[in-house]
């Protein structure tokens, strides 16, 4: 992957739910036969809602049947491994689990997609080229983009209302938004607390997955030839003064400034969504795009901002951008690809927003409609705010990490002892280096 292709990246989901994977289509066909093409997702109502488009799209091509299987989000990865390991692929499918377009990539799953396309561009679908171009690896295209989500900050307009904050900007360019000024803010608006009903918290940061956020402070914990060289770092930088700082910074939110939710606290209140911002007692919660989707089950009025601007210049947004693969064991990759550029039109795009939640369309004359979706939200807003994320956007490492789905669950689980306030950074990330230099050296033989 170039590097201009890796500015965006992949998406994950809310999901639930139980299914098998597929049935790949059944031997070649002649022009004209009729095929069956199977389309794996995530067993969740913002991926499954395709099932309402197989009408429409199955009238206007007589000959391409499409069947949608489906799997809770803990088993996606192992359910599809499982299916191409049986000879059993599904034909169309992204990385919608842990597992990232690069580790698809590097084991081979995925078809080149290339001599199927006849000139197909990003503009045939109003799709920025470099969008487009997320996908290509050595100039072959191996998986099309159909939704583009961002970081963005959610705030509780009620509670900035009750101690008389004028609310966050929606405007990157405006400079006096800085991380120190969200602290201060979120001072103003934590209210420190043994009591759940009274305690209230300032800032949630979910900058990323847990190795990502030190980036947002100018720390990388993996070198810089991880980008270029398959998603396989050379160097593992966890014991840096850099990022070990950028660790204290992450969990002196909660232990030292306490004005960041404790996981316990965040358990407590969260519901069955999962987000403690939709219990009311988080003020601002930076989070993915996704959660807007949520918008109209808030009991509170809710604005979109700008994520602050951090020590790191550059990168103030985790971009998340969602392909379509076709499977390397498909055996019909044609109508494979007419399903997915059916799904690419603005006109389906427009109707998949409402269909799915609010899923974010990359076709950008799609995208209009979408940030016009969310009530009580000004669209202006909504668009600026993306816009912006886009600017200073970083790719997700899920997307650009080779075996990321072992990676993660070793951030998650090591660093839970900081989270729970049992222990200091400096004190665990020596040992997450040694595990995560022997994990390397296992899954990149």
């Amino acid at each position: 992957m170039s590097k201009k292709a890796g500015k965006l990246a992949i998406g994950f989901t809310l999901v639930f739910g139980l299914v098998a994977t597929a049935c790949s289509s059944e031997g070649s066909s002649k022009e004209g036969d009729q095929v069956t093409i199977t389309h794996y997702t995530i067993d969740s109502p913002d991926r499954t809602f395709v099932e309402k488009l197989i009408p429409d799209f199955e009238s206007k091509h007589p000959n391409i049947k499409i069947k949608v299987t489906k799997a809770p989000y803990e088993q996606f990865d192992s359910k599809l491994q499982s299916s191409i390991a049986a000879k059993n692929s599904p034909d169309v499918t992204s990385h919608w689990g842990y597992g990232g377009f690069m580790e698809y990539y590097n084991k081979g799953m995925l078809m080149d997609m290339t001599p199927y396309l006849n000139g197909l561009t990003g503009a045939d679908y109003n799709i920025p080229e470099d969008v487009m171009n997320i996908y290509k690896v050595d100039g072959k295209t191996y998986g099309i983009p159909l939704n583009s989500y961002v970081t963005v900050m959610l705030y509780n307009k009620d509670l900035f209302d009750k101690v008389n904050l004028p609310y966050p900007p929606t405007d990157y360019e405006d400079k006096s938004w800085t991380f120190d000024k969200m602290v201060e803010n979120a001072k103003k608006l934590t209210v420190d607390s043994k009591n759940l009903s009274e305690a209230q918290y300032g800032v949630d940061f979910g900058f990323g997955e847990r190795d990502q956020r030190p980036q947002y402070f100018g720390a990388d914990v993996y070198s810089e030839d991880t980008w270029t060289n398959g998603g396989k770092p050379s160097e593992i930088n966890l014991t840096k003064p850099n990022v070990i700082e950028a660790y204290k910074k992450i969990y002196g939110l909660i232990w030292d400034q306490k004005i960041s939710p404790t996981p316990a606290f965040s358990k407590s209140v969260s519901g069955q969504f999962g987000d403690p911002f939709l219990s009311g007692k988080i003020a601002m919660s930076v989070v993915g795009s996704w959660s807007l989707a949520a918008s109209s089950d808030f009991n509170f009025k809710v604005g979109v901002a700008a994520v602050p601007q951090g020590p790191n210049e550059k990168v103030r947004s985790v971009l998340y951008v969602d392909p379509l693969f076709i499977l390397k064991d498909s055996k019909h990759p044609k109508e494979a690809l007419e399903w997915i550029k059916y799904l690419l039109t603005t006109e389906v795009q427009e109707k998949s927003i409402e269909l799915s939640g609010g899923n974010p369309p990359v076709n950008q004359k799609a995208a209009e409609k979408y940030y016009s979706n969310f009530e009580g939200i000004d669209p202006e807003q909504i668009k600026q705010v993306f816009e912006g994320a886009y600017k200073y956007g970083f790719e997700s490492y899920n997307h650009l990490i080779s075996n990321y789905s072992q990676i993660n669950d070793l951030f998650i689980n090591e660093l839970a002892v900081v989270e729970n306030g049992d222990k200091k950074v400096e004190e665990v990330l020596p040992n997450i280096e040694e595990k995560l230099k022997k994990l390397l050296e296992r899954v990149n033989k």
